[in-house]
């Protein structure tokens, strides 16, 4: 298992378009993907349960990826947050 956490620097955090784009990256992969915000924690595959965590701009939160391709998930899903969406909102 791995676990990282990471800050959400694109502008309208995870909603709507950016929260399908990280769910369906997730959904690529084997791995239990799970997302924890604030104590609350949301399968990242799981488009509704990702929009009820209410991510925002700045929020700190915590990836946990556990299977077979776990690290190639994370890798994908840390580039997703940290350089794809960001740009995206340019």
């Amino acid at each position: 298992m791995r676990e990282v956490k990471v800050t959400v620097v694109n502008k309208s955090g995870l909603h709507a378009r950016p929260a399908a784009r990280f769910v369906e990256t997730a959904r690529r992969f084997k791995s239990e993907v799970i997302v924890v915000k604030g104590g609350k924690s949301a399968s990242a595959k799981n488009i509704l349960q990702v929009l009820s965590l209410g991510v925002d701009y700045g929020d700190e939160i915590v990836l946990r990826v556990n299977g077979e391709d776990e690290d190639e998930a994370l890798s994908e899903l840390l580039n997703l947050l940290k350089n794809i969406l960001p740009a995206e909102d340019k």
